[in-house]
């Protein structure tokens, strides 16, 4: 598979003056941030040594601790998986990809583009973060490819940073990890709290759809302002450069009876509608939304897009390449949950917090706390595993809505997202860029939507 010929390299001018200003971090977070699975050790390093200094455990309750959590999370895990591997998949099939290639053709000057695969990208994240995660780098691919086919200098990598800023609501959408873990019984933080927290409480607050809102217009013209009006030569792409880079699904061989069952229509589309007329019982019965529901839907919705069983499996198993780090880091994320509690700790830290917050602050805290910690945890649900509990226990001894705190967790990690470079790889794999090369665009972003989210907390925390 050829690469897109382009150069990462940038003149000054064709570089926001933010940017430039925020060349230092970036480049620190280029560098010298790790892999999340060495975060995800060194945290659970650094849990088992607090637990040690600032609670009575020993040793050996530390390990039994961690050894005894290590398997508490196999549920929600997969879960997660899902949602990763379902998004992908969905974003990947036929009419989607067809879909993307009649969008390309709406902008018609550069501007126009980078705003619209920005809000396009959104939408899809606000839908499942998977399925957004993935249209963000196709559009800008179809974009580019469409803006060379009419000799209209683009900067693709600006068409990029646009479709991966999409992330930065995705956690106030319909698969965030944070709001369907709180509404899905038996889940950890029902177990906490006593009760399941709706969606309608969550995402589906006036509140969160209203930052969401505005986050989606202030950052669609931050892009603008900051995208550059010449393009030099080096950051356009060529239609065949994209072209060869494409992945596609051959068509089966039919070889045998076996294979004609594999290219037949019926066994998929049998899948499909099951799947609807179970979503229609579930939801006429008075069924809710959960982590469970949502993934059915879109599993309902690839096997009704796709033609054949054998496309399923390929859509699948190109997507399943993405889902190998949750695998393994939730076990860890698990683990350091056991630690918390079998030693004491998470009382230990939510004294800590109740110390210097207040029933007005807590969200604006747990917010900025979040964006933090997804640097070391950037698995949405692998950081509500590990703060909730610390932060709903706070949230309880000061009178604050459990919403709130679920929503804060939510906010900080969408956040910082735009300059953790984690789930910015797949992206970039698509692209067949780096990281380096979004990151002066991201980091605008990174600015805009925490100025919106720590005002919605504020707001929130001041009951109006």
């Amino acid at each position: 598979m050829s690469s897109p010929q382009h150069s990462p390299a940038r003149t000054a001018s064709s570089e926001p003056v933010l940017a430039r200003a925020m060349r230092p971090v970036n480049y620190v977070v280029e560098r010298f941030i790790p892999s999340a699975l060495i975060f995800a050790i060194m945290l659970t390093a650094a849990v088992g040594v607090m637990a040690l200094l600032l609670t009575d455990a020993s040793p050996v309750t530390v390990v039994e601790g961690w050894g005894k959590g290590l398997s508490g999370l196999l549920e929600f895990m997969t879960q997660m998986a899902l949602v990763l591997l379902l998004g992908h998949a969905l974003a990947s099939t036929r009419p989607v990809r067809a879909l993307l290639g009649r969008l390309a053709a709406v902008p018609r000057s550069a501007l126009a583009a980078y705003v619209f695969v920005f809000v396009v990208a959104a939408v899809a994240c606000l839908i499942t973060w998977g399925f957004g995660l993935v249209v963000g780098g196709l559009l800008a691919r179809e974009v580019a490819a469409e803006f060379s086919r009419r000799g209209t200098p683009v900067s693709f990598p600006m068409l990029v940073a646009a479709g991966f800023s999409g992330m930065v609501v995705w956690h106030m959408g319909y698969s965030g990890s944070g709001p369907l873990t709180a509404a899905t019984p038996g889940s950890f933080i029902e177990k906490q709290v006593g009760h399941v927290i709706p969606i309608s409480e969550t995402t589906f607050s006036w509140w969160n759809m209203t930052a969401a809102g505005v986050t989606v217009v202030l950052v669609s013209l931050a892009l603008w302002l900051v995208a550059p009006r010449a393009v030099p030569g080096s950051h356009t792409m060529t239609a065949e450069a994209l072209a060869q880079s494409e992945q596609q699904i051959p068509e089966p061989a039919i070889e045998a009876p076996a294979d004609r069952l594999d290219a037949s229509r019926i066994p998929t589309l049998f899948v499909g509608l099951a799947l609807v007329a179970y979503l229609v019982t579930h939801f006429t019965g008075g069924g809710t939304v959960t982590l469970n529901i949502v993934n059915w839907m879109f599993l309902a919705l690839i096997f009704l897009l796709s033609r054949n069983a054998f496309e399923v499996m390929a859509l699948v198993k190109n997507a399943a390449a993405n889902v190998g780090d949750i695998l393994l880091q939730f076990p860890l994320y698990a683990g350091i949950m056991g630690i918390m509690t079998a030693t004491g700790l998470i009382q230990v830290l939510s004294d800590s917090i109740v110390a210097v917050a207040t029933p007005q602050t807590l969200g604006l805290l747990a917010f900025l706390s979040a964006g933090l910690v997804n640097f070391f945890v950037p698995s949405g649900g692998g950081q509500v595993a590990i703060q909730a509990p610390i932060l709903l226990d706070a949230a309880a001894r000061l009178g604050v809505d459990p919403s709130v705190i679920i929503m804060s967790v939510a906010y900080g990690d969408q956040w910082t997202n735009m300059i953790q470079p984690f789930w910015a790889l797949p992206l970039l794999a698509i692209a067949g860029l780096r990281i380096r090369d979004i990151l002066s665009y991201t980091t605008v972003v990174l600015i805009v939507s925490g100025l919106v989210f720590g005002a919605t907390m504020l707001v929130v925390g001041a009951g109006v």
